[in-house]
């Protein structure tokens, strides 16, 4: 028997959380048409978004405290996020040397399905992101977007490149077989991106995705390409391997120092947004690493 105490009860509570924010999700990004039930819809987003607030109050708590180090001039805000990258939350976890050395077939497409359930869609967090920003951040965001729009190529733009990865592997994402780590994390990140409340913890979040990406990716990459599976299933974390790695320093010098200049109180925000966002990833590795341990041993 458990109460709501238990570590059981409390899995559950944030299963159900965040298959229920995940599904709010997919239907009010989607576009829509009017519709005589409005007032009834608007009321459900209401209460979703009140959910949606609790949870992101709740995370930032936890990171608070450690964003604050990041206070000072930009020299030293800059200087203390590129540090994320050595000793930020999750970050070098062994699930991603595991990956690339040790991981079976079954195993290396569980994670990925994962992963692809769990993708908010850079793209569109960026495009929400940018909107009022002052014009040199918005413009590197301008910059960005078109790189993950392909250049104007359908089959270059990255959010298809994943697709092609999910057809090609034959994956099979869906929201009720997802562990609820992975909706959290993207969760968190529309909520961020959609809420202009959160601008700047958005703008941290995405930061540190393109400062931290590249040396998970190039492992994951690496396991594929050990298994054997197909340059068009690997292009995107091959693409993210060195793409990312220019990405970071335009973000870190076109976005974030020049808002830390211009308002240094902003840094505060950045630096709590790009904790969530890594803390968020941190309890993904752990809960996958859990996952193919069970599996593992199971099939052993």
């Amino acid at each position: 028997m458990s109460t709501d105490d238990t570590p059981d009860a409390s899995a559950d509570t944030s299963t159900q959380l965040h298959r229920r924010l995940a599904r709010f999700n997919a239907v009010r990004l989607r576009p829509g048409i009017p519709s005589p039930w409005w007032k009834d819809e608007l009321a459900d987003e209401h209460a979703c978004r009140l959910l949606e607030g609790e949870h992101l109050e709740a995370l930032r708590a936890t990171v608070q405290a450690a964003a604050s180090a990041s206070t000072g001039n930009a020299a030293h805000f800059v200087a203390w996020f590129e540090s994320l990258e050595q000793n930020g939350p999750g970050q070098h976890h062994p699930l991603f040397d595991w990956l690339a050395g040790e991981a079976t077939l079954a195993q290396m497409r569980w994670f990925l399905t994962q992963e692809a359930a769990g993708e908010a869609g850079f793209e569109d967090l960026l495009a929400c992101t940018q909107v009022k920003l002052p014009p040199q951040p918005k413009l590197e965001c301008a910059r960005n977007f078109w790189d993950e729009m392909g250049h104007g190529k359908q089959s270059a733009m990255h959010s298809q490149m994943l697709e092609q990865m999910v057809r090609e592997l034959d994956l099979h994402p869906a929201i009720d077989t997802t562990v609820w780590e992975s909706l959290a994390l993207a969760n968190t990140m529309v909520a961020l991106a959609t809420t202009r409340r959160y601008a700047y913890h958005s703008i941290g979040a995405l930061g540190v995705i393109e400062l931290t990406a590249p040396g998970r990716v190039k492992l994951v990459a690496a396991g594929m390409r050990r298994l054997g599976l197909s340059g068009r299933a690997r292009a995107y974390f091959d693409l993210h391997a060195a793409l990312d790695v220019s990405h970071s320093r335009a973000w870190l010098h076109e976005v974030i120092r020049p808002l830390v200049e211009a308002d240094p109180s902003c840094g505060q925000f950045i630096a709590e947004g790009a904790l969530m966002r890594l803390a968020c990833g941190e309890r993904c590795f752990e809960r996958y690493s859990a996952e193919l341990r069970v599996a593992e041993e199971l099939a052993a």
